[in-house]
């Protein structure tokens, strides 16, 4: 009879345990030969002036420092990550390698069996060790200085305005030391005529 009652109750749900994740050993970190080489992938978030949160998925190309695109949504799941590499992979084309963090939707089936089925490499990076995905954690302090601090967006539609117009002059106008003070543009274009 009390087996009943806590069924009833529904006090008999499975206890969910944290998945774990296998041992990591990334490649060592280093710039891709040529384009493609390696796209670097990495979740932010933030909260508008009405205190509505939302994150951002920031993909860059490892080779030249390109920021590829910012997605911007209040849920970023497997699935709409997929969707958001297949529209920037129109444009670029697919990476060979990904480099990822172990966060929940870089581990998701959907996500795996979509960079399996376009023959692209995850490089999982050891859990804690953020420096070895380095070259997002880069632009994602840069990006959260003069973007996200910078700002108090009223709406993710104003978060995705400001962005794209920051992204313009990031990827553009901006010089970098590690491209011998060349724009991604500029580099990209100097690497493709080489």
């Amino acid at each position: 009879m009390d087996i009943r009652i806590y069924c009833q109750l529904k006090l008999n749900l499975r206890v969910q345990r944290k998945q774990r994740i296998p041992p990591r050993s990334p490649d060592k970190l280093s710039v891709p030969n040529k384009l493609g080489g390696c796209w670097s992938m990495d979740f932010m978030s933030d909260s508008s002036r009405h205190q509505r949160r939302f994150r951002t998925f920031n993909i860059i190309d490892n080779f030249n420092r390109e920021m590829l695109g910012i997605d911007i949504a209040v849920s970023l799941l497997a699935g709409r990550v997929t969707r958001y590499l297949e529209k920037l992979a129109e444009y670029h084309g697919y990476p060979l390698k990904i480099r990822v963090d172990n966060g929940s939707e870089f581990i998701r089936k959907a996500f795996i069996d979509w960079a399996k089925s376009h023959g692209i490499t995850i490089d999982y990076i050891q859990a804690g060790s953020l420096y070895q995905n380095g070259y997002i954690e880069r632009f994602n302090h840069t990006y959260h200085i003069e973007v996200l601090d910078l700002y108090l967006f009223n709406n993710q539609e104003q978060a995705r305005k400001v962005t794209e117009e920051w992204l313009n002059i990031y990827n553009m106008e901006r010089p970098h030391k590690a491209l011998n003070n060349m724009t991604p543009s500029e580099y990209k274009t100097l690497k493709q005529a080489a």
